[in-house]
């Protein structure tokens, strides 16, 4: 019988797989690697060979997602960016679905070093610093996301942007410095309660009724603290939630709904 990690941890990572899906998920990553150098100038789409099943599911969310707020105004939120894979990902969609709403500016929230603080509502295992990226990654981020930026319409209008600090304190500058902003999409992706809720709470002004809310650790039962937030904050019983069925934790709503 395989031994099973409901949840494991690694690099202050945490995962749900079984110790031999976690072998095979190493042995892609190594023929990644060897492949890599030899994939020529197409090596962006060539590389899709090793794209596990979970990735491509994300990639889906996200689009089905994107599509849902086409119609709505207003800038896009992620307040728990990491490594900048939905950032990325927006940025094309963008770049796809609408190519000259330079309006659809999106804005990611994190502190890049991990958790800032670990509440008793969170998860028993989470310490502060879990799912810190590298030093100075932001750096690098900022770059990568303005190569996916230039090769989209209106490239010489920066239509993004990164905010270090926790999302608890850095929103209220956000907020200040962007008085004309509407959120048309908040993405919720900090796993833990306190930044979940204090962001919730401020944001809500700046929300229009077909506002996206999408939360990325709802009813998850290793991740408590964002439901919890999201409950103290709306009420789950005023919220018409929706799942995506490849995205077991994830679930959206529209605000006003």
């Amino acid at each position: 019988m395989q031994q099973l990690n409901t949840e494991s941890k690694i690099n202050g990572e945490f995962y749900a797989r079984s110790t031999d899906e976690h072998l095979r998920t190493e042995r892609l990553l190594e023929i990644t690697k060897e492949l890599l150098p030899n994939l020529g100038p197409q090596w962006n789409g060539h590389n899709l060979v090793t794209l596990k099943r979970h990735a491509i599911s994300r990639v889906l969310y996200y689009n089905n997602l994107y599509q849902k707020i086409i119609d709505i105004p207003g800038v896009i939120c992620e307040f728990g960016v990491q490594w900048g894979a939905t950032m990325a990902q927006l940025i094309n969609l963008r770049g796809m679905y609408e190519p000259f709403n330079i309006s659809r500016k999106i804005n990611g929230f994190d502190t890049f070093e991990g958790f800032p603080v670990i509440d008793r509502n969170d998860a028993i295992e989470a310490k502060v610093g879990d799912y810190a990226t590298s030093k100075n990654y932001e750096v690098i981020l900022e770059e990568i996301l303005a190569l996916h930026e230039s090769f989209c319409p209106n490239a010489h209008l920066k239509k993004f942007e990164l905010i270090k600090g926790d999302a608890s304190v850095t929103i209220d500058g956000w907020l200040s410095a962007n008085p004309h902003a509407i959120i048309s999409m908040a993405i919720f992706d900090m796993d833990i309660y306190k930044p979940t809720k204090d962001v919730l709470e401020k944001i809500i002004p700046r929300l229009t009724k077909g506002s996206l809310l999408v939360f990325d650790e709802l009813s998850n039962e290793f991740w408590p603290g964002e439901t919890i937030a999201v409950n103290e904050v709306l009420g789950l019983n005023n919220l018409s939630l929706r799942r995506f069925p490849h995205q077991t934790t994830c679930a959206w709503a529209v605000y006003g709904d």
